[in-house]
């Protein structure tokens, strides 16, 4: 059968991701279109990388190879780590790196910039492309002095405001009330930041499943739309669990909670922001500030008096890195430009909040104090 591909841009990064599958290709193209450059693209000929630097994922439903690559691993024997929230078997080879994830029945064979998944159903092995082609463009993009932060953005004018903080300070909570005030949304969880030449700091999308906790889509206004599109047989991200689903066809709107104590929450393809959620979203901006929200369900939104800084935690490095680690050796051991990103953010205009769970009042708080932050 022969290739389909889809070529994704991100600044100076680019990845190819070809199967004989349009699925697979077309899933890529939907997942990074809204937020990077993806556009169909002649198919790769062969298993070779792309002469022009950038990475090449090859994925397919391919059940012999899947197995072959198993063998490997038992031949050689393996590490067991944690990749994607997914229990994940890895042995390295000559330079060559070979990955299981048992569970999920996908395989992977990763050759410096050119990564092979198998597996045996098309939409996990789909999801799989997208995110290696997202780990490959950041390999380069680290490479080329951009950092990862963990944080929000939303930009007014080509300005955005940066929110940082842990799982649970309001990132997401943030950056969608405003993006509800007409704000463009440029990531809801984690952002590529880098210093130019002119001392600006520079911010592009890391493209990924947004996650809306129930009782914010419901104090937003927004839960009674995505419902009927749920209702109607429209899908969510697979990544979704299935509880959430339910809950939404039954109608519940109260967060959802793992034993662990991590909320359950919807999951929103990137163009369903647009589509399901009616949000505009940014492609790139200029950073102007930071907030650092903190929240508390029955307090009264307000300014706080403190001088919260950058930490390590806000940074993404190989120590921090949680969901995604660098099983595939593609990133860079160090990144010398994250100390003097750190240092030039610290420059900008930054304010710690306190939010609660009333948004109308949050929204009135949060989009006066980045209106004065833009407008500095």
């Amino acid at each position: 059968m022969p290739l389909t591909a889809t070529r994704i841009t991100a600044d100076t990064a680019t990845v190819t991701v070809a199967s004989q599958m349009e699925e697979v290709t077309d899933w890529s193209r939907r997942y990074f279109g809204p937020w990077w450059n993806a556009t169909t693209a002649k198919a790769p000929s062969g298993e070779r990388i792309a002469e022009d630097g950038g990475g090449l994922v090859l994925a397919d439903v391919d059940t012999d190879r899947m197995e072959d690559i198993h063998t490997l691993l038992r031949d050689y024997g393996f590490a067991e780590t944690t990749y994607a929230n997914a229990r994940t078997l890895v042995s390295r080879q000559d330079g060559i790196t070979y990955a299981v994830q048992p569970d999920e029945r996908l395989a992977y064979h990763a050759d410096r910039r050119h990564i092979v998944i198998v597996g045996e159903h098309c939409e996990p092995v789909a999801v799989a492309a997208a995110r290696l082609a997202r780990e490959l463009v950041r390999a380069q993009l680290l490479a080329d002095g951009w950092t990862v932060l963990h944080a929000s953005a939303a930009v007014k004018d080509g300005r955005t405001v940066l929110t940082l903080g842990d799982k649970g300070a309001g990132k997401t909570t943030t950056a969608l009330l405003l993006a509800r005030q007409g704000w463009e949304l440029l990531a809801n969880d984690r952002v590529f930041a880098r210093t130019e030449a002119d001392s600006s700091v520079k911010v592009l999308p890391w493209p990924s499943a947004a996650a809306i906790g129930l009782g914010l889509l419901d104090a937003t206004g927004l839960y009674d739309q995505v419902r009927e599109r749920v209702l109607a047989g429209e899908q969510l991200h697979p990544t979704q669990h299935p509880s959430v689903t339910k809950a939404l066809h039954d109608g519940r709107r109260a967060p959802m909670w793992k034993p662990s104590g991590k909320e359950l929450k919807p999951q929103f393809f990137p163009d369903q922001l647009s589509t399901w959620l009616g949000l505009t979203l940014a492609t790139q901006a200029t950073a102007a500030g930071l907030l650092f929200p903190t929240v508390t369900a029955t307090a009264s939104p307000v300014l706080l008096d403190d001088d919260r800084a950058l930490t390590e935690s806000d940074v993404f490095t190989r120590t921090t890195e949680d969901r995604y680690p660098d099983i595939f050796q593609l990133t860079p051991a160090a990144n010398p430009a994250a100390a003097e990103l750190v240092d030039q953010l610290g420059r900008l205009p930054h304010r710690s909040l306190m939010l609660s769970h009333d948004a109308d009042a949050n929204t009135a708080l949060l989009t006066k104090t980045a209106d004065d932050i833009t407008a500095d």
